[in-house]
């Protein structure tokens, strides 16, 4: 399941990641399994940089805020994000999947059920860049609004197309659902949205309403395995 979420970053938010990654000192060969390495040609910010632990605080208040992301991902634990740059015809990633497994700060491990990809350039300011993503509905091509956000499953094998013009900034990040089987995922998401709008039109205490808040719950707590 592929689900864009729109201003994840509000316009204050994106200025301030802006202003932080003009400050930024970049790198090259970072945070990749040793196949994905090879296919991997961008600038990173490393580990240890006062600019990166500024800007995952301000990235995680943001995503803390999106109910959006919560009911498409139920996340259990998300990786402090990173942040990379493509720029110039040689920049890109090639096809690959990520690794199944990552690790905390703190040595405990995550299991990669969810990919995430923030973007933070503005789509006319860059040709290409396309974050491209495949399924069994095929190949979808994704290139979203600065603060906005795109969720697909971790073992989907995805690309960064070449970034031919300009320069592209994004967060990219990892997260550990609280319910493991993709399928589960997709079914209770598209439940919440069905609610959320007939909450809308008929309100919060509908009888038929509460029972079906009930049979979310209730598969919401058969699926969880955190």
């Amino acid at each position: 399941m592929l689900v864009t979420i729109e201003n994840v970053l509000n316009a204050d938010e994106l200025e301030n990641v802006r202003a932080l990654l003009a400050r930024a000192d970049w790198a090259t060969g970072q945070s990749a399994g040793s196949q994905a390495r090879l296919a991997k040609n961008n600038l990173q910010i490393p580990e240890g940089s006062d600019v990166l632990r500024d800007l995952r605080v301000l990235v995680m208040r943001a995503l803390n805020k999106s109910s959006r992301l919560i009911s498409a991902a139920l996340p259990y634990k998300i990786l402090p994000p990173n942040f990379n740059c493509y720029m110039g015809s040689t920049n890109s990633y090639g096809l690959h999947t990520d690794s199944t497994l990552r690790y905390l700060p703190d040595g405990s491990a995550l299991r990669t059920d969810i990919s995430a990809t923030l973007f933070l350039s503005s789509p006319a300011d860059y040709d290409g860049g396309e974050l491209v993503v495949e399924d069994t509905y095929g190949e979808h091509r994704v290139k979203l609004n600065a603060g906005s956000l795109v969720v697909y499953p971790s073992g989907s094998m995805h690309a960064v197309a070449p970034v031919t013009r300009g320069e592209r900034l994004a967060c990219y990040m990892f997260m550990q659902s609280m319910v493991k089987d993709a399928e589960c995922r997709r079914m209770l998401f598209q439940m919440d949205e069905s609610l959320i709008k007939l909450r809308q039109e008929y309100g919060e205490t509908n009888p038929e309403l509460i029972r079906l808040t009930g049979l979310y719950n209730n598969l919401l707590r058969r699926w969880t395995d955190c």
